[in-house]
């Protein structure tokens, strides 16, 4: 199979179009550090003309109300959203709503007798008339979700949930939250976990607080995008409120899981160009110590560094797309691994140099760069930590190697397989130039 780099000249005027929505529009939004009501109503006719471009909700299927785009097409539209940290929210891409949509949408899919469920809770969160949080992660369970200990227990027709989950992204702002919970302990780790929408509002559900972390010390309970440590104390909701089969959690979450890291890269691709554009820009307006800034082998060799980087980081993701286009998320494991801990390197590297050649400048608020560089920090944990991945596809490229008592590779082992395999023109030695010469 073959790789096509082009873009269709439709397409691209779509990718024009949003370029410049979102410097035009999106950018100019930022500065203003607006309260969450006056956000909202600001966005609104924003989220209404990407309606009318056809680029919402670019990441689910036209049958479930989005753009099918495809994860190419979707990558190449993300690195443009990545851009600002507002952009996913006006294009109906954020976090964790993208996800949870795509998790509903899955498990539609996979059990028709849920279909109700699109009515109910997908469509109206792809329109963002409702918010939803992805509660997963425990106080003792992050990277390793098979040692999750909050349990869904089948009593009649409802299930009765029970537990403690810490960085539920959202969870004081949602109104439905998915919840991951043990539901079959005796089964094997990976089939122990199932995943059930709980209103928030039902009763035992208590949303301790919204968690201070370094890119907001000083969280306002209840805003979108918070993190909330949440406790779930006999909350009951009705036994059709499992998404897909019982027991596919970990599977459910894994398709969610495969794709939005593709988006994640892209976006940060797009948050790597800013920042990389900031660097170049102030390389070449600086004077100091007798050149410009530009003129600095040291700058030199980040500006080189740094478009390396992005170029093999952007090659790596979209080839990761590629294959979940072409091949399934399945065939595509082991690259998108790869892309999440080298793209989170990637950007940190070039906002960490961006900030350096800005010198004071580049660590106060009056710059970007001082938020971005907090958030590229998180981006090396959150969807797992980087050792996760590195660990994840070095076991997996290993899969291919056997253990051989001599290498494969030893020369006089070699040597001696060589002579015996040529014996007969070693024999003859330099007389025989040909096997159709020494014939006549």
């Amino acid at each position: 199979m073959s790789w096509d780099f082009s873009t269709d000249s439709e397409y691209q005027e779509k990718l024009d179009w949003a370029e410049d929505f979102v410097r035009r529009e999106i950018f100019p939004l930022e500065a203003l550090e607006l309260p969450q009501q006056q956000l909202v109503e600001a966005i609104t006719p924003l989220q209404q003309e990407v309606k009318r471009q056809g680029l919402w909700a670019a990441h689910l299927p036209p049958e479930m109300g989005g753009g099918g785009f495809g994860q190419v097409r979707l990558g190449l539209l993300h690195e443009i959203i990545g851009m600002s940290s507002l952009a996913p929210v006006v294009f109906g891409n954020n976090a964790p709503d993208s996800g949870n949509a795509e998790l509903l949408a899955i498990g539609i899919e996979e059990n028709p007798e849920s279909a109700w469920q699109r009515e109910k809770w997908l469509e109206p969160l792809l329109d963002g008339r409702i918010r939803s949080a992805f509660s997963m992660t425990e106080p003792g369970a992050g990277a390793d979700p098979t040692l999750l200990t909050t349990t869904a227990e089948l009593i009649g027709d409802e299930w009765v949930i029970n537990g403690h989950k810490w960085f539920t992204s959202n969870g004081s702002a949602a109104d439905i939250l998915l919840v991951m919970a043990v539901t079959d302990p005796d089964a094997a780790p990976r089939n122990r976990m199932s995943i059930l929408v709980v209103p928030r509002d039902t009763p035992g559900v208590e949303i301790v607080r919204d968690i201070g972390t370094m890119q907001h010390p000083h969280p306002e309970f209840g805003r979108i995008g918070n993190h909330s440590e949440v406790v779930y104390r006999d909350v009951r909701v009705p036994r059709e409120n499992l998404i897909g089969l019982r027991g596919n959690g970990f599977l459910l979450a894994q398709k969610r899981l495969g794709p939005g890291r593709i988006h994640h890269c892209m976006r940060w691709l797009g948050q790597s160009r800013r920042a990389f554009d900031m660097l170049c820009e102030r390389s070449v307006s600086r004077y100091t110590h007798g050149s410009l800034l530009s003129e600095k082998q040291t700058v030199q060799n980040w500006i080189a560094d740094s478009m390396a980087e992005m170029g093999a980081a952007r090659l790596l993701t979209l080839h990761a797309a590629w294959k979940i286009d072409t091949q399934g998320v399945q065939a595509a494991l082991t690259d998108i691994a790869i892309i999440k801990f080298y793209g989170a390197q990637v950007l940190y590297n070039v906002i960490d140099r961006a900030i350096q050649v800005h010198g004071s400048l580049g660590v106060t608020t009056d710059l970007p760069l001082e938020a971005m560089y907090k958030e590229a920090r998180n981006a090396r944990i959150y969807d797992g930590p980087d050792e996760v991945h590195r660990q994840t596809v070095a076991r997996r490229v290993l899969r291919n190697y056997r253990s051989r008592e001599v290498p494969s590779e030893h020369l006089p082992t070699r040597r001696a397989e060589a002579v015996k395999r040529f014996a007969r023109l070693l024999e003859t030695g330099a007389d025989v130039l040909t096997p159709s010469v020494q014939e006549k």
